[in-house]
């Protein structure tokens, strides 16, 4: 075998490992890509699980802030009657 035979089959030896290890680091990247945005995934998941139930609560919340309102608005006619008696 030539010098030059000898000297190819090296570079190319050399080209191939040089692509086998870029490929396998994008493997790597890639891997750690897709398990950050399973974790991404699953915070979304959990923030809208949590934050699912808010227009039942609101609803609740509401009717019994309408309830207080008109209390005290009874309670603001109620102080205000005795004192518009006395003047």
């Amino acid at each position: 075998m030539s010098i030059a035979a000898i000297v190819s089959l090296v570079l190319i030896f050399l080209l191939v490992a040089a692509l086998a290890f870029y490929l396998i680091w994008v493997v790597v990247i890639l891997h750690r890509a897709v398990d950050t945005l399973g974790k991404v995934t699953f915070g979304v998941r959990a923030i809208a699980h949590r934050t699912e139930p808010l227009g039942e609560l609101l609803g609740d919340v509401n009717s019994n802030l309408t309830a207080v309102a008109g209390a005290l608005e009874q309670l603001v006619a109620d102080v205000s009657e005795p004192a518009a008696k006395a003047s």
